[in-house]
């Protein structure tokens, strides 16, 4: 354990802000497999929710901006192979 108050102050932060992070990446891959697994006519409502966690999660700093609009391809691109 730390010894000085910035440190100790640090340690409760860092455990905060793990667990917020943690629950949202949790949030967001759930999301994305609900998008990779939808069928039917949910499908484009799926995958707009989907992309809309994704800019969330990168505007947050969760995830890269390459990444993002990677995984925003990606969701496209199942969509309009799906119709």
């Amino acid at each position: 354990m730390p010894n000085i108050k910035s440190a100790k102050k640090r340690v409760k932060v860092n455990k905060v802000k793990t667990a917020a992070n943690k629950a949202a990446n949790t949030a967001l891959k759930t999301v994305l497999k609900k998008a990779d697994t939808a069928t039917g006519a949910d499908k484009a409502e799926v995958v707009k929710v989907a992309i809309k966690k994704v800019d969330q999660a990168c505007s947050k700093g969760l995830m890269h901006k390459n990444k993002a609009a990677r995984k925003k391809s990606q969701l496209a691109k199942k969509l309009n192979a799906a119709d």
